[in-house]
């Protein structure tokens, strides 16, 4: 992931991506060599993980960061002041984990839905612990999943003890950039580590060998072959969206994509107007009416 381009000023210049931070520096891939620790100006130090960077060479010390290549999306997040902070950029892929220990949150699931869309990202859904879905899975739990199933997303049985699963799942991240979102104790970095056995190695050795320290906040990019990534972070995997809008509830349930164009008003919030299309396809069973209880629930919240 790391490319020659034009020289400047007779000094070459190479893209690469932002694998991780390390306090004030960053490490860039290069190519099929070491990764490199990287410096950048101050006004790049909000480059992120996953971040797509132009550098350069330095003889006289760590390469030079010069450019930060557009983003596709980023996730952010509010620092202890109230500002966003982008914590990973590039996403291609969310994998939304659930486990049937702790239970579902069905609410939970359909708004890291609504963050992929917002990203314009694809999603998956996995959900993990197999192994107690017959002791622990209610005919509410299984029509949920159909639901996601009917309206055009994967779902995959996951057990990250046994590895059942584990090859589906790799499959559906090839070619893509991929981070697991979902609450604690669902088992994320237990599925991660299918995927990481050595994750510690690298980061390690080249946070040791200079000032920086990796830190469990910090995002980090794995290369997993296949031209496949996982960005691996606490911080990014329970991230949901912090300024939910009407629009932006509507528009998370993508089921309602073909109706809402007939209804009557414009901003029809899909609850009380009349000659709404949304309500009478749900009323007709054209549209899950759990799905639609669980869009007004969160309708009411932002009130």
């Amino acid at each position: 992931m790391s490319n020659k381009i034009v020289a400047k000023r007779n000094v070459e210049q190479y893209t690469g991506r932002v694998i991780t931070r390390f306090g004030a520096e960053l490490l860039v891939t290069n190519g099929d060599q070491r990764p490199l620790r990287c410096i950048t100006k101050r006004k790049l130090d909000h480059a992120a993980c996953g971040d797509e960077v132009v550098w350069q060479e330095n003889q006289h010390g760590n390469a030079f960061v010069t450019k930060i290549l557009p983003r596709k999306n980023a996730l952010t997040r509010r620092t202890y002041r109230g500002r966003p902070k982008t914590i990973a950029a590039n996403i291609d892929q969310l994998i939304v984990t659930s486990s049937w220990l702790p239970r579902p949150i069905w609410d939970l699931v359909d708004r890291y839905l609504m963050a992929a869309v917002q990203l314009e990202t694809d999603a998956i859904i996995i959900i993990n612990k197999s192994d107690l879905e017959l002791k622990q899975a209610t005919k509410e739990d299984k029509k949920a999943l159909q639901d996601y199933r009917d309206i055009g997303y994967t779902v995959i049985s996951i057990n990250a003890i046994n590895g059942d699963g584990i090859d589906e799942l790799r499959e559906l991240m090839k070619n893509k950039i991929n981070i697991f979102v979902g609450r604690s104790g669902v088992g994320k970095s237990s599925i991660a580590q299918h995927f990481l056995p050595d994750t510690e190695i690298l980061v390690k050795e080249i946070s040791q060998s200079g000032e920086g320290q990796h830190t469990t906040t910090t995002a980090t990019l794995y290369d997993l072959g296949n031209e496949a990534y996982l960005i691996d972070s606490p911080g990014v995997r329970d991230y949901a969206l912090d300024e939910l809008t009407q629009r932006k509830l509507s528009d998370g349930y993508r089921e309602f994509a073909s109706y809402v164009q007939n209804c009557r008003f414009n901003n029809c919030t899909h609850n009380h107007e009349p000659q709404c299309r949304v309500r009478t396809a749900v009323e007709q069973g054209e549209i899950s009416p759990q799905r639609y209880q669980r869009y007004l629930n969160a309708l009411k919240n932002m009130v």
